[in-house]
């Protein structure tokens, strides 16, 4: 992963839920967000209690859960996508984590050409028999900081966080906002004094302005998610992905 941040560049980090509405389509779409010019994928295993993502990701993991989609299922897809030689993340919480086993998921994670993975209900207080098992499979694991964190904490997070460490944009869930709090971007400000990581702004990321706001704060990159994942609502499928593409191309341009 830290290849898409060398030299001072600046990624977009796409976000998608896995068999999202279908396996199939969700493949599609995929595809088409890193044909676009998305720097890495971020792909969700469905989870029936969602606790850190909004309306619009929950109804996401609802319709791939309603399609009898599973861990493997998702597997599978990264597999398939691994062909766009871009990094591929697991979003996952940690239930699905600890039913396979820590051993067995990383195994999973390897044979499928996942770069890393995100548990954003595992705290890095607890996370060491995970961080083994990952680094023994030069798996990357990214840990969340939100705008409530500590320094001190925020610093266990980045020296425990591979690839990148995620900052959470706002208080509260996912999910697009028009607009974004000033203290979202003193956040940033605050963490870059703490850290030299790749710094990776999600939460409410949806517009150009919004791209533009968090690196000229000082991330080095932004996720977005909810409003893409929204876009996969429209019932014409043609139109969708055309929506999907151009969303994703307005934010790539941003950067």
């Amino acid at each position: 992963m830290a290849k898409i941040f060398e030299n001072g560049k600046h990624a977009l980090i796409c976000y998608l839920m896995g068999g999202d509405p279908t396996p199939e389509k969700s493949v599609e779409a995929a595809s088409a967000v890193l044909e676009e010019g998305a720097d890495a994928l971020e792909l969700g295993i469905p989870f029936s209690d969602p606790i850190a993502d909004g309306p619009t990701i929950q109804a996401a993991s609802v319709r791939a859960l309603k399609a009898r989609v599973t861990p493997k299922t998702v597997f599978e897809q990264a597999r398939f996508l691994s062909k766009h030689q871009k990094p591929i993340y697991l979003m996952t919480y940690l239930n699905p984590v600890l039913k396979m086993g820590y051993k067995e998921f990383a195994k999973s994670c390897v044979d499928s050409g996942v770069t890393g993975v995100i548990i954003p209900d595992l705290p890095v207080e607890y996370a060491n028999e995970w961080i083994e098992e990952a680094q023994k499979n030069s798996l990357e694991t990214v840990f969340l900081c939100s705008p409530s964190t500590k320094s001190e904490r925020i610093i266990k997070i980045s020296e425990a966080s591979t690839g990148f460490v995620y900052l959470v944009s706002v208080y509260g869930v996912t999910g697009a906002r028009e607009s974004l709090p000033s203290y979202t971007f003193d956040f940033v400000k605050r963490v870059r004094k703490l850290t030299q990581k790749p710094l990776a702004l999600g939460f409410g990321i949806s517009t150009r302005e919004h791209v533009k706001q968090a690196i000229e704060a000082g991330a080095s990159g932004v996720i977005v998610g909810s409003a893409l994942v929204s876009k996969l609502t429209n019932p014409d499928w043609s139109e969708a992905l055309s929506q999907l593409r151009s969303l994703v191309r307005a934010l790539r341009d941003a950067l």
